[in-house]
């Protein structure tokens, strides 16, 4: 299994014995992940000019980039802004996380661009491609879609389900992983 942890500027990342993380992803720099949360194939976690904080039973799929932002590079031209994302996390496949917080108990769909400042509160569901503009506040019990992304109605409950669901099905599928030698 190849994947790297990187030291950067001698902030070295800080990831619990449980988190699964698999092939061709990268963690560099100012980085903490919690107990059971997993990061898939082929990501990108960089935290070089800020850090980056994931919570427990949070799975970052394949192909996603999480990166933070500086004073010197923030979009909305501010101090700059860690990214932080909470436990029971579904952040889907090729997601592009910047500088944002995400609250707990969430999904950010596959394709999904979340920008600097942008707030993603508890039991949100960002549709698949939705496109999150920088200081947005994204409702409790909201779902968003589009490019720019815009609230679209109430979550039903299937899809709160399938918020709680998701974060308890890829932490069983890292444990099997792991016990496959992965």
């Amino acid at each position: 299994m190849v994947f790297e942890i990187s030291k950067y500027l001698n902030k070295k990342p800080k990831i619990d014995k449980t988190v699964f993380i698999a092939e061709g992803s990268n963690v560099i720099g100012s980085v903490e992940i919690k107990k059971n949360s997993s990061v898939w194939f082929n990501c990108t976690i960089r935290a070089d000019v800020n850090f980056i904080s994931i919570g427990e039973k949070t799975n970052i799929q394949d192909g996603t980039i999480i990166h933070v932002s500086s004073g010197g590079f923030s979009a909305t031209g501010g101090a700059g802004s860690p990214t932080i994302i909470g436990d029971n996390v579904t952040i889907g496949h090729n997601a592009t996380i910047h500088a944002c917080t995400i609250h707990s108990n969430s999904l950010v769909g596959m394709g999904s661009i979340i920008l600097d400042n942008a707030e993603i509160n508890e039991y949100s569901f960002i549709a698949a491609g939705c496109l999150v503009p920088p200081g947005t506040v994204v409702k409790k019990n909201e779902l968003w879609a589009g490019n720019p992304g815009k609230p679209i109605r109430k979550l039903k409950p299937k899809e709160l389900e399938l918020i709680d669901n998701t974060p308890l099905v890829y932490e069983k599928l890292a444990k099997e992983f792991l016990k496959n030698g992965f």
